[in-house]
């Protein structure tokens, strides 16, 4: 049996260090970076980093900080380009250079266009051997957020459905409880590691849900809250308002009524208007929420909305879970027919499934 390749193998901790703070550092990537010293065989691992929530530090400036000297002719492995650009800092493509490091693996390319292969040349054009494409799929896959974010100007967005056995969502007034506690337990951790939590109007006034993490510990994660009420229905009691330690963006049309959204402003949340009348117009309202920063938002609406999302192709990644037990009645289809179209189509491909206690994640992504 072969080694593992080294490189491989260090870049898989930068990608899980990475993950430790997705949903923190909006607007920008959550990177991980390790720096690596020693010959092949005997390598040990001097310094790693993440990027910072709120965005900075860089995890490339932390690993560095930490590493110190030893960073001299050691190995820097990162899950994105290092940048090339002057922002609040100075760029960590030239940091890298100016600590010494000799080789930087990096899984992808940044397509952002103020980097785009510029961090890459700089290192090159100062004697820096650089490796790109170790593990890109998994920093794809890490990166979705941003990669979205810049090349189509809106977040990427996971929808999550829970559906009975026998396909429902509801089956009536009150909430339907599908899923058990490990499944609520994953689905909370979830919560923590995206940017924003959004639902429609119609959840809030069927389900009245908090939309906060509420797992031991975990409780300082909760995201931004985002719901799309064209009209601006939100009652000013709704759970979601009454607690403004986690902020709520409600997204109306433009023709809302002024005196809701004062009503709505005074109970806590910041109302702000999509162009347009009547119905939200989805790719506008992300658009709004990708020039606030978000990158990842984690869709917790009803099957009204995961069709509206369906229609306009705006799902990168849909979870289905079922519970154990049927509905055994008539009641609200947990598919609807768009979703279920994109499906069938190979729009949105399989990717996996998982047992979490009684109930099975299915897991499908964009193509």
């Amino acid at each position: 049996m072969s080694a593992p390749d080294p490189d491989q193998r260090f870049m898989r901790l930068a990608l899980a260090l990475g993950r430790r703070h997705l949903g923190r550092t909006w607007p920008n990537p959550s990177v991980g970076a390790v720096i690596v010293a020693g010959p092949p065989g005997a390598e040990r691992i001097v310094a790693q980093g993440v990027t910072q929530p709120g965005g900075r530090p860089h995890a490339e400036r932390i690993a560095l900080m930490e590493a110190g000297p030893a960073a001299r002719d050691a190995t820097l492995y990162v899950t994105l380009e290092p940048c090339s650009h002057h922002g609040r800092t100075a760029p960590c493509a030239d940091a890298v250079v100016a600590a010494g490091i000799a080789r930087v693996v990096s899984a992808m390319d940044d397509p952002d266009p103020r980097v785009a292969g510029r961090g890459h040349a700089r290192l090159r054009q100062a004697g820096v051997a650089v490796t790109v494409g170790v593990l890109g799929e998994e920093a794809r896959h890490a990166h979705r957020g941003h990669i979205t974010r810049v090349v189509e100007s809106r977040p990427a967005v996971q929808l999550k459905l829970a559906r009975t056995p026998d396909g429902f969502a509801a089956g009536g007034p009150g909430r339907l409880l599908i899923t058990g506690p490990l499944a609520n337990a994953r689905i909370h951790l979830m919560r923590a590691h995206a940017d924003a939590i959004m639902v429609g109007v119609g959840t809030v006034l069927a389900d009245d849900p908090a939309l906060t993490v509420r797992l031991a510990g975990l409780e300082g994660r909760s995201p931004l809250r985002v719901v799309l009420d064209s009209q601006l229905r939100t009652p000013s009691s709704a759970r979601l308002l009454q607690d403004r330690r986690v902020p709520t963006l409600i997204l109306a049309a433009a023709d809302a009524p002024g005196a809701a959204a004062r009503r709505l402003a005074e109970a806590g949340a910041e109302v702000l208007r999509v162009p347009g009348a009547g119905r939200l117009a989805l790719p506008a309202a992300l658009g709004l929420l990708a020039r606030r920063g978000l990158t990842r938002i984690f869709c917790e609406g009803g099957p009204t909305l995961a069709d509206a999302l369906a229609r306009d192709g705006l799902i990168d990644a849909c979870l289905l879970i079922t519970g154990a037990r049927p509905l055994g009645a008539p009641g609200l289809p947990a598919v609807g027919p768009d979703l279920a179209a994109l499906i069938a189509s190979g729009g949105l491909r399989p990717a996996g499934e998982e047992r979490v206690g009684p109930d099975l994640f299915t897991a499908y992504e964009r193509s």
